[in-house]
């Protein structure tokens, strides 16, 4: 159960040095632990610091310069590029074939519910923490470390990914071989050995970008995004007019499983679960809240509307793809513009066009992802729970420098020798997990106020749904298939269903939003739990042998740095709530703060 940080010192916080002041301090503050993990790892603050007291760590504010119309463009240039240029050859040929269009409208619908869970944190709480601060003003502090932490590599991958595949598209515009612009290092292992310096120059050259101006970096992703949808529209044409619709069911290979759904039912899931790296990018656009003049109308416009728009992109593209080839011949890595390349009947320049096309979209969601892991950090260093250096706004740019130039470079690192294969799976894992924290967060702040209502109805019901929907993935993946198996299978909805509906009827809304919230309360973000618990059994074994090493990784570094530095920084008066009102008090005054209301 989260608390709220207690307004009585404790004699542990009278007078205490840094815990990392000397070798010392640093073992006494190790041997204390377990009695500092109980004390911070479920406190919470409130969103009225969020947005006052704990932004002001980073020095310098953010100017407020950004529209409703930015955030479109930012949403837009954020998504378009990043899945549909990078996943759909894989996903394709190994998972969905021809119904990988109904792939992007699974998980574009799973990205619209999960939009609108964010949109209604961003539009009361207009902070550049995203999902970080949503978490700790929730959960507690652990809970939104955990998931900042893996947002962060998320996004890190994600970049990395995509700077990659920026090889292979420039390199099918301008007719040179992928294996000419990278070079193999015997020695290291396969999936770590081909060197790309072309994707290590590209991330380091947007990180100067970034760390100049929000604003500039604003407008230049709206005259790349603009010329990009008019490159869609180009590929859609060509793919509409020069395809053959004979290509949605048969394949190259007589050997190969042909028809629509070649790899039946769950194959498109599995495909959906592969592109939902396609839509990191709306969440990026809910980080700039803090730039954006006015959050209450910009926001839902901003984030919304840009899955809205890319879904219906993504959906049209995929499409165009599968009617130029059978899926069994698709390019895995550059499948559009590959899909023209050899031809003999005069349009092999498509693919120049298609590699030139392609190379704008993945710059701009470059940028975009770019900027929001940039603000993720630095929410993440006001909390103290990693060094405050990162908090840091630059004075004259306006924006933050440090954490900007320290993602870039680790980013720049990664995808100079890292496989795009590595990368995949592991990225839409911690996207998947992060959507349904923000989706339990939303109901339980919707129904739960800390010290007026019980938050154990709420727990339980999260708990049981969330049981509910591992069940159904469970035996929808590994039960054998008949009669039995959809018998079971609508038990399983029928509980869920039900478990639904009684708490609807029987817990009351301990909050209703002032301005903006997710219509349908509780039934849309559920419908978002169910579907990000589905999508996460569709992901391979491997995956979560590595998300689970590098959340053990996150648990390690925040119990030998994390919980010490936010303990001191309680000790010291900067964390934690004002010294003389209680819990109760604050949240009144959240409703009341004209900061809140932008």
């Amino acid at each position: 159960m989260p608390i709220a940080t207690s307004t009585e010192p404790t004699h542990a916080m009278d007078n205490h040095d840094s815990s990392f002041s000397s070798l010392r301090a640093y073992l006494s503050a190790l041997a204390q632990t377990p009695g500092r993990l109980t004390r911070r790892a479920l406190s919470v603050s409130t969103s009225y610091d969020e947005v006052s007291r704990i932004r002001a760590r980073s020095g310098s504010d953010m100017h407020r310069t950004l529209r409703g119309f930015d955030l479109v463009g930012l949403g837009i240039g954020g998504m378009v590029g990043a899945g549909v240029f990078v996943t759909t050859g894989q996903a394709t040929r190994l998972y969905a074939g021809p119904a990988i269009v109904i792939s992007y409208a699974i998980a574009g619908l799973c990205a619209l519910l999960s939009a609108f869970c964010y949109t209604e944190f961003a539009v009361h709480m207009p902070v550049a923490g995203g999902a970080f601060s949503y978490l700790r003003v929730t959960f507690g502090e652990f809970a939104a470390f955990l998931t900042g932490s893996n947002l962060i590599i998320e996004y890190v991958m994600s970049n990395a990914a995509v700077a990659r595949s920026f090889t292979s598209y420039l390199g099918a515009a301008i007719g040179i071989s992928t294996t000419r612009w990278r070079f193999t290092v015997p020695g290291f292992p396969k999936g770590f050995n081909e060197i790309d310096l072309a994707a290590l120059a590209i991330v380091l050259l947007l990180t100067l970008i970034i760390c100049y101006s929000t604003r500039e970096s604003s407008l230049v992703n709206m005259i790349l995004t603009a010329l990009h949808i008019m490159f869609i529209a180009f590929v859609v044409l060509m793919g509409f007019w020069k395809g053959d619709s004979n290509n949605f069911t048969r394949s190259r290979n007589p050997e190969h499983p042909s028809g629509f759904f070649p790899f039946g039912v769950s194959g498109v899931f599995n495909g959906a679960a592969m592109v939902y790296l396609s839509y990191i990018g709306y969440d990026a656009v809910s980080t700039m809240a803090e730039e954006v003049r006015n959050p209450v109308k910009d926001i839902p416009i901003g984030v919304s509307g840009s899955v809205i728009i890319v879904t219906v992109l993504y959906c049209l593209m995929a499409a165009s793809m599968s009617m130029l080839l059978p899926y069994d011949m698709i390019d895995v890595e550059a499948p559009f513009s590959a899909a023209f390349t050899g031809r003999s009947d005069g349009w092999e320049w498509v693919s120049k066009v298609i590699g030139f096309g392609a190379s704008f979209g993945i710059l701009t969601s470059l940028l975009v992802a770019m900027l929001g892991q940039a603000r993720y950090l630095c929410v993440i260093g006001r909390s103290n729970v990693v060094p405050n250096w990162f908090a840091r706004v630059h004075p004259v740019t306006s924006t933050p420098v440090n954490a900007s130039a320290f993602l870039g470079i680790f980013t720049a690192a990664i995808s100079l020798f890292t496989d795009l294969n590595v990368l995949l799976n592991l990225v839409s894992i911690g996207t998947l997990f992060v959507f349904y924290m923000v989706a339990n967060a939303v109901i339980y702040r919707r129904y739960v106020v800390v010290g007026t209502t019980k938050p154990w109805p709420t727990l339980s019901f999260l708990c049981l749904f969330s049981l509910t929907s591992i069940m159904f993935t469970l035996l929808w993946h590994f039960a054998p298939p008949g009669k039995h198996k959809a018998v079971i299978l609508g038990t399983c909805v029928v509980i869920a269903v039900a478990i639904l509906q009684i708490f609807h009827c029987m817990v009351p809304q301990a909050r209703k939003p002032e301005f903006w919230g997710v219509p349908l309360m509780p039934w849309i973000p559920s419908t978002s739990i169910f579907l990000n618990i589905f999508l996460l059994g569709s992901l391979d074994g491997p995956s979560y042998v590595r998300f689970g090493i590098f959340s053990a990784l996150a648990v390690l570094l925040y119990m030998l740095y994390g919980v010490h530095a936010s303990f001191d920084a309680e000790g010291d008066c900067s964390l934690g709530p004002r010294d003389g009102e209680n819990h109760k008090e604050e949240v009144s005054a959240e409703s009341e703060d004209p900061s809140q209301k932008a």
